[in-house]
C-alpha cells in the first residue's frame, strides 16, 4: 500500500521572515517536529489499519493448489469417502465433524464443505452410477466464486452469501459469450442480458432446467444458496448417465460446465488437492 505523499510547498508562497528572538525560532522548530511526527504516525496507523482490514484472524490459512497439466480425459481427480451414518456417535454429527477437520486443512469454509458433502450424499441416492464427489464440487466452487467469497461476499450460516453473487453481463464483449435475457431479470436483475449467478455461477436458463432444492422443504431452489447450487451442479454434471469416476466421464462433465481445457485443469487441480488434504 502506497500512502499519499506529503503536499509540496508552492513556489508562489512567499517565505516567512525569520523572527529575531531565539524563543520564536525554538517554538517554530518544535512545532515543525510535532507536525512531522504526527504525519509519520498517522501514515503508519493508516497502513496498519488497511492491513488489519484485509486479514481475517478466523479464516483458515491460505491453501496452495499447484496447477496440474493433466491431459483431458486421462484421469479423474482423487476422491475421499465421506463419513458414513454408521460412524455417528451418540449426539455427534459425523459430517459436521468431518467438515470442520477438512476446513482446518484447506481454505474451504465449513458451511461450503457441508453443502458439497450433502450434494454428494444426495447423489449417491439419486444417481449412484455417477459417482459424484464432494471434491469435484469443491473444485468448481473454488474456481467459480472461491466458495461464495468472491466480490467481497462472505458465506453465511444460512447458506447464502452476505451479498448476491452476480457475474458480468453476457453481452458478447471480448472473451464473453452473448446470451440474451432468459429469466426476465428474476435471478440476475438484468432484463437485457443473462449473467451467471450464485456461488456456482449458473446461467439463469440452465438453472431453471436443473435446479433442485436441497432442503426438500417445498420452497423454490435459490441459485444464491450454496446447498441448492451445489446439488444443482451435481445434477447437471451427472446428466446423460455420466460416470464422473472415470477420466472420460469427469472431463466430459466439466467441459460441459465450461468448455475450456484451462478451466478443467483448474477444477481438477483443486479437486485433487482437496481430496488429498482430506485424507491427511
Amino acid at each position: 500500500m502506497v500512502l499519499p505523499s506529503p503536499p509540496k510547498e508552492s513556489a508562489e508562497v512567499a517565505p516567512v521572515r525569520a523572527r529575531r528572538g531565539g524563543v520564536g525560532n525554538l517554538f517554530g522548530r518544535v512545532a515543525l517536529v510535532l507536525v512531522l511526527v504526527a504525519f509519520i504516525a498517522g501514515g503508519a496507523w493508516a497502513l496498519g489499519a488497511l492491513n488489519r482490514k484485509d486479514v481475517d484472524p478466523l479464516a483458515p490459512p491460505p491453501f496452495l493448489v499447484p496447477l496440474q497439466e493433466v491431459s483431458p480425459g486421462a484421469a479423474a481427480p482423487g476422491a475421499a469417502q465421506l463419513p458414513q451414518p454408521a460412524q455417528q456417535q451418540q449426539g455427534a454429527d459425523p459430517v459436521d465433524e468431518w467438515a470442520r477437520r477438512v476446513s482446518s486443512k484447506t481454505d474451504i469454509p465449513v458451511r461450503a464443505l457441508k453443502a458439497y458433502a450433502q450434494a454428494d450424499v444426495i447423489m449417491q441416492s439419486q444417481a449412484p452410477a455417477c459417482r459424484m464427489s464432494w471434491a469435484t464440487l469443491a473444485g468448481i466452487g473454488r474456481v467459480e466464486s472461491h466458495h461464495g467469497s468472491i466480490f467481497g461476499a462472505r458465506l453465511q450460516d444460512t447458506g447464502l452469501p452476505s451479498k448476491p453473487i452476480i457475474g458480468v453481463p453476457l453481452n458478447g464483449s471480448p472473451g464473453v459469450r452473448a446470451i440474451h435475457d432468459t429469466d426476465g431479470g428474476a435471478y440476475d436483475g438484468d432484463t437485457t442480458w443473462d449473467r451467471a449467478v450464485g456461488p456456482m455461477q449458473f446461467i439463469p436458463g440452465t438453472w431453471q432446467r436443473w435446479a433442485q432444492r436441497a432442503a426438500g422443504d417445498g420452497l423454490q431452489a435459490d441459485p444464491q444458496n450454496i446447498d441448492d447450487a451445489a446439488l444443482t451442479a451435481a445434477r447437471y454434471l451427472c446428466a446423460g448417465g455420466r460416470d464422473v469416476g472415470t477420466g472420460a466421464g469427469w472431463w466430459q462433465a466439466i467441459m460441459s460446465y465450461n468448455n475450456s481445457v484451462e478451466y478443467g485443469r483448474n477444477v481438477f487441480s483443486g479437486a485433487d488437492a482437496y481430496a488429498r488434504a482430506s485424507l491427511s
